[in-house]
Formats: C-alpha cells, sequence, structure tokens
C-alpha cells in the first residue's frame, strides 16, 4: 500500500457527527458529568489497572503520597516520611483528625489493614499486588506513625503509593461488609462520597464536606460509561455530558469547532513504537534496524494520522517520565542513508518485513500501513498482520513468535522510565521475548537500589541511550492525551494520566 492511500482513510471518521445536534441539555447547578470508557467492574483498589477507574475512583480514596497534575509528589495520608536502617524501612506519619466516609477513623491501623489485605491473598486475585511486593510488611508504630518494612529496595514506591493498589481502605467497614460489596459500595477518605452506581451506566458521588483537605465546590459527580467515542462526543456537545475522554484525533475537529467546548490536548504517559525481533529475520542485524529506523518519517505520519496531537520521541518515554534524556534525539529520516546502511548489511532487494498489531487499534492501523508504506520505499517487501489484543499480548509476544517487527503501545502510570525499561529489556520479561543482553540486565537491575534521584536518573538515561544504539525498537510518537470539555467547567486542570482530582473544579 502506497503512502498516500493510506491518508484517505482518514476521511470518513468526521462524516459521523456532520448531522445536526440536538438541542443542548443544561446540566444541573452543581453537578458534574464525566463520560468514561469503560465500567471498571469493581471500585476495590486492589481490583484493577484501569485508566476510568482511576478517573473517578481517585475522588473516591486517598493515598499515603498524592500527585497532581503537575506530576510532582505531595504529601497524602502521610505529611511526612523517612528513610531508615539503611533505607530498608520507611516511616510514615500520617495525617491526624482524617474520617472516612462511613465515620470510621483513619490511623496506622487502618494502613496495616490495607497493605496486609494488598500483600495478602485477596491481593493474589487483582493485578495490583506486584506492583509493592517490595514491601515484607507493614509495622504500627503508634496510633499516627507506620513503618514500611521492605524486603529490597523500591525507589518508585513512593510514587506508586498515590495511586490505584495504595489507596487507603476502611478495616471495620470491609470486614463487616465484605469484599464483594465493597466492589460496588466503596468507602474510602476521598474529597467525594460513594452514592449510587448502575453496573455498564453510571456512578454517582457527592461531596463529602469534612475532607482533610476542605469541602470541594460541586456537589455531585456523575461519570457515565459510554464506550462510543461518537456518543460520547455528541453527549458533549448536546451539554449532556461536561467532559469527554474519548475524543479520536480525526475527530478533534468537531470539537475545536464547537463554541460551548474546549479541546484539551496536552503530552501524556502513552507512547507508541515498533518493536524489532532482534532474533529472526533481517531484523537481527543493528545495521537493519537501524536502517528501519532512519526510515520512518514521524513528523509525516503525526500530521496525516494524528493530526499533530503528538511528538516524536527518542525512546520509549514521554518527556513526562523520569529517566527522560532531552539529549537524546529522534533519528532522522533519511531514506538515502537508510538504503545505504541495508545494502552494507548485505540485505536482498524483496526481503520481507512483517508488522504484527493489535487490530481493534484503527490508528495504529493507519501507523502500521504508512510504516509499511517506507519500508517499501526502501525496497522490502512489507506486510502488515493484524490479531486480536488478547492473541497478540498474551500468545504472539510472549511466546516469540512476532514477524520482524510489533505494534507496542504504552502507557506507564509511575511516570517513570523503569516501569517500561525493565519489562521491555531485561531478559525473561513477557514484553522481551528475544534480547539476552546482561549489559542491559546490570543497568536495569542497578537502578532499583539507588534512592539517589540524580545518580538513578544518570543510569536510566544511560538504558535509553543504549537501547537507541542497539536500535531494539523504532520509537514512534508520545500522544497526547485529548479530553473535550464544556467551558462552563471552571478550574479544572487537565492530568495527564486522566487520574481527575476534582476537589477545586466548580460549574456555572
Amino acid at each position: 500500500m502506497t503512502f498516500s492511500k493510506f491518508l484517505t482513510a482518514l476521511g470518513f471518521t468526521a462524516a459521523a457527527l456532520a448531522a445536526p445536534m440536538a438541542a443542548p441539555s443544561a446540566q444541573a447547578a452543581g453537578t458534574l458529568t464525566v463520560g468514561l470508557t469503560i465500567d471498571p467492574g469493581s471500585w476495590d483498589p486492589i481490583d484493577t489497572f484501569l485508566v476510568p477507574w482511576a478517573s473517578a475512583a481517585t475522588n473516591i480514596y486517598d493515598g499515603l503520597t498524592s500527585r497532581g497534575p503537575d506530576m510532582k509528589l505531595n504529601p497524602g495520608l502521610a505529611t511526612s516520611w523517612e528513610f531508615l536502617d539503611n533505607n530498608n524501612r520507611i516511616r510514615f506519619k500520617l495525617r491526624q483528625n482524617v474520617k472516612f466516609h462511613n465515620g470510621e477513623p483513619f490511623n496506622a491501623a487502618a494502613v496495616k489493614f490495607t497493605f496486609d489485605r494488598l500483600l495478602g491473598d485477596e491481593g493474589k486475585k487483582g493485578p495490583q499486588q506486584s506492583n509493592y511486593n517490595s514491601i515484607d510488611h507493614v509495622e504500627i508504630v503508634d496510633d499516627n506513625t507506620v513503618d514500611f518494612v521492605m524486603k529490597q529496595a523500591d525507589p518508585v514506591l513512593l510514587t506508586k503509593l498515590a495511586g490505584y493498589g495504595a489507596m487507603i481502605v476502611p478495616p471495620k467497614y470491609l470486614q463487616e461488609k465484605g469484599d464483594e460489596y465493597f466492589n460496588t459500595h466503596p468507602v474510602g477518605t476521598g474529597p467525594f462520597k460513594f452514592v449510587e452506581y448502575n453496573p455498564k451506566v453510571n456512578l454517582t458521588l457527592e461531596a463529602f464536606p469534612e475532607h482533610w483537605g476542605g469541602a470541594p465546590k460541586l456537589d455531585k459527580v456523575v461519570y457515565r460509561m459510554i464506550a462510543e467515542a461518537n456518543t460520547q462526543i455528541a453527549e458533549l456537545q448536546a451539554g449532556r455530558i461536561d467532559i469527554a475522554t474519548l475524543i479520536p484525533f480525526a475527530l478533534t475537529p468537531t470539537v475545536q469547532q464547537a463554541s460551548n467546548l474546549q479541546l484539551v490536548s496536552i503530552t501524556g504517559p502513552t507512547v507508541v513504537a515498533l518493536r524489532l525481533n532482534t532474533r529472526d529475520g533481517i531484523t537481527k542485524d543493528v545495521k537493519v534496524r537501524k536502517a528501519l529506523n532512519m526510515a520512518v518519517d514521524r513528523e509525516a505520519i503525526i500530521k496525516a494520522v494524528l493530526l499533530g496531537h503528538a511528538k516524536p520521541i527518542a525512546s520509549f518515554q514521554s518527556e513526562l517520565s523520569f529517566g527522560y534524556d532531552p539529549n537524546l534525539k529522534p533519528v532522522p529520516f533519511d531514506l538515502a542513508k537508510a538504503k545505504q546502511l541495508l545494502q552494507e548489511a548485505g540485505v536482498q532487494p524483496g526481503s520481507a518485513i512483517k508488522i504484527d498489531f493489535r487490530g481493534n487499534d484503527a490508528t495504529f492501523r493507519e501507523v502500521a500501513q504508512a510504516a509499511a508504506g517506507y519500508f517499501q520505499a526502501l525496497g522490502l517487501k512489507p506486510s502488515v498482520q493484524p490479531y486480536e489484543p488478547a492473541v497478540l499480548l498474551n500468545d504472539i509476544i510472549p511466546n516469540g513468535k512476532t514477524g520482524e517487527a510489533w505494534h507496542n503501545s504504552w502507557g506507564g502510570w509511575t511516570f517513570d522510565y523503569d516501569n517500561t525499561a525493565y519489562l521491555m529489556y531485561h531478559s525473561g520479561e513477557k514484553w522481551n521475548p528475544y534480547g539476552n543482553d546482561k549489559k542491559l540486565d546490570e543497568l536495569l537491575e542497578s537502578q532499583r537500589k539507588i534512592y539517589d534521584v540524580k545518580a538513578r536518573e544518570k543510569v536510566l538515561q544511560e538504558v535509553a541511550r543504549y537501547v537507541a544504539d542497539q536500535a531494539l525498537e523504532i520509537p514512534l510518537y508520545n500522544q497526547n492525551t485529548i479530553l473535550g470539555v464544556n467551558k462552563r467547567v471552571k478550574n479544572f486542570v487537565a492530568p495527564a494520566d486522566l487520574r481527575f482530582r476534582l476537589n477545586d473544579v466548580s460549574v456555572d
């Protein structure tokens, strides 16, 4: 397929919303309505890793630490912390006079209960336990002080405590009501408390005036589960939701052109790459891998497919990621030099190169076709192979059955390169079916033992440079986080990771 042909696929999607919309339907005063893509199915912190869960539940729960839209780490339910016993013990001083929504007191016992549960049998049932296995156990020092006794160093732990599985839960309520009830009737210490949940329809929260951070400005927040992008945008245009979280790139002009709406497009955590097979086919040669990097015009793809809502990347991480090296630049598009490298590698014209990708990702289908066009211009014989996501992610990639290149999209909710690099490049990891590089293993293992921020950052930047030098992948782009927001929403600062914290938000 030629590069020009894949561009024509962009035109049809915008027509989906060309019909006149219904007359605006005013929201209730003091109520904010948010469109979520899916229903997480459980509101228990240990049961999920889904962004839509965090978009809602970050308002129900608090962690020991917190992180704002600026990504900076702040005190949460812990007011301070210190490292003891050669970093093998972390002591947290807890915020006093805090209550759960049911009136139960927050204290050291609640922290210990939360982590005993997370690290125990109940935690084994969900996806979050592995993020906290560096913790051996939690000890109560006094009612307002706890110690985390560590099995091993974990320099990312303080960031992890600000989200997902580490959210603090009420012991008495859980013991009385049980885990299944808690899944659908959550209780935390956050600025909004649970009111009603209709599975796959909506979740309703109301302000918790006694929140330790002050009473929220909103009276109520309603989350509606709307899986279709066209429906989310139609509801946004009609005034029936205030924030839409599903805005495809091709439909961004629709939101931009609406007088009552604002399009928010900011740097996000999601990065996209074509990972390369270093064991089989033409891509086992580093010269070939470097040639492929030079052969792809990232800027053209971003402009044509993502309508400019992305940035080219030099390593598999966002500029928001800890470990990002601003001095490492994306490989420039240079087809002539790429052809020269292929000749030096002895690659015959017409050699096969296959791109495997998630078949449900319409955007990446266009990207894959563009990449195939570039590889064809290089003199190769490209093909694209869509898979069901579960098959690609659980069978093809982990078992080393990919073609020469495969689609990898990654978020990294900790905004720390370790969360990506260790899983992508360390020997034996699920997402590294072909690599066995002792130098990379040593670098990745060493940074996990370093608490000194500057020293650890230096190691992570060395990892990124080494990966780039070996051309283990074709880093493509860091795509923007895109939202549609009704202009009646005030003081809303969009977080890159969609973990909305709505304390200070109001509506006209």
